[in-house]
C-alpha cells in the first residue's frame, strides 16, 4: 500500500502520482484463469458507433474472479497478490487443498502464505467468507451478496468496506461506504475485511495519454458544439451554455435520476442522512 510521486523529468511525469504496488508479489497471471477480452471501440453489433469517446487502449485479458466463494470448508493458501486491469482492487490467487486455483478480491492485510476458508462455522477473520448471521456486530465486510448463492455484488472497489451494525429477524443492517443504511438477508455471504489498494483515489494521471491507454478518447465539451449537436452549444463568442445538461437535454446537476426499485423498502437511510418513510 502506498503511492509513488514521480520526479519531473518530463512534462507528463511532473504531476504524476502512481501506485507503488508494494503489495504486488508477481506480474505473471495464472493462465488457467484468463479469458479473452474483446474491445468494442463503442461500436454495436452492426459496426456503427453507439458510444462516443471510446477506442484504442492497451490490450487486456479478463481474470476470472470467484465472487461466490462456494468452495465450502476447504482451506486455501494465498499464492500471490496480483494486479488486475479490470478493477481498482488487487486480486489474490488461492491454491485450494484439493488442487483447484481461484482468484478472489484481495482484502487489505492479506499476505502470501495465509490460509483462508469459507463456510458457515469459520472464524470471522480477514479473507474468510461466511454468512452475515455468523458475524459479530461491527465487522467490516466486502463482496456482499444481495441474494443467497448469487455471488458478491456490493462493495468490491478499492479501499471500500461495509460495517455490520445490527441484526433484525432475517436481515442484517449494513452501513454502506456511501453512508447508506441497508438491510441485507442474513443468509447472504460476505468476505471479512477491507478491500485492498486503499490509495487508489490518490493517484493522478499526470498526462492525457494515460486515459488513451485505458481506451478513453478526448471528450468534446457541449459548449464548444453547434446548437444542432448539443443543447449547450452555439452562441456568439464564448457563451456559458446555460444550465448544465446532457446531450439529450437532461439536467446534469440536482435532478434526481434514480428510478424506484423493489428493494427500496430495504433501505433504512439514504446516503445523505435522510430516513425513508415507512
Amino acid at each position: 500500500m502506498g503511492v509513488r510521486k514521480y520526479k519531473p523529468v518530463t512534462p507528463g511525469s511532473r504531476w504524476r502520482i502512481g501506485n507503488a504496488y508494494t503489495e504486488i508479489t508477481t506480474d505473471v497471471p495464472e493462465k488457467s484463469l484468463l479469458e479473452p477480452k474483446s474491445q468494442t471501440g463503442g461500436r454495436n453489433v452492426q459496426g456503427r458507433r453507439s458510444m462516443r469517446y471510446m477506442g484504442g487502449g492497451h490490450k487486456q485479458k479478463y481474470r476470472i474472479i470467484d465472487f461466490k466463494r462456494d468452495k465450502k470448508n476447504i482451506k486455501a493458501t494465498v499464492a500471490s497478490i496480483e494486479y488486475d486491469p479490470n478493477r481498482s482492487a488487487f486480486i489474490a490467487l488461492l491454491n485450494y487443498a484439493d488442487g483447484e486455483k481461484r482468484y478472489i478480491i484481495a482484502p487489505q492485510g492479506l499476505q502470501v502464505g495465509a490460509v483462508i476458508i469459507s463456510g458457515d462455522d469459520v472464524a470471522p477473520e480477514v479473507g474468510n467468507a461466511l454468512q452475515l448471521k455468523f458475524m459479530p456486530l461491527g465487522t467490516n465486510v466486502h463482496n456482499i451478496e444481495l441474494q443467497p448463492g448469487q455471488g458478491g455484488k456490493l462493495v468490491r472497489s478499492a479501499g471500500t468496506s461495509a460495517q455490520l451494525s445490527n441484526k433484525e429477524d432475517k436481515y442484517g443492517v449494513l452501513k454502506m461506504p456511501s453512508g447508506e443504511l441497508r438491510k441485507i438477508l442474513i443468509n447472504c455471504y460476505a468476505t471479512v475485511g477491507v478491500v485492498s489498494n486503499s490509495d487508489h483515489g490518490q493517484e493522478q494521471a499526470g498526462k492525457a495519454g494515460v486515459n488513451r491507454w485505458k481506451g478513453i478518447r478526448p471528450r468534446v465539451r457541449g459548449v464548444a458544439m453547434n446548437p444542432v449537436d448539443h443543447p449547450m452549444g452555439g452562441g456568439e463568442g464564448r457563451a456559458s451554455g446555460g444550465h448544465p445538461r446532457s446531450r439529450k437535454g437532461k439536467y446534469a446537476k440536482g435532478l434526481k435520476t434514480r428510478k424506484k426499485k423493489g428493494t427500496d423498502k430495504l433501505i433504512i437511510q439514504r446516503k445523505g442522512g435522510k430516513k425513508l418513510a415507512k
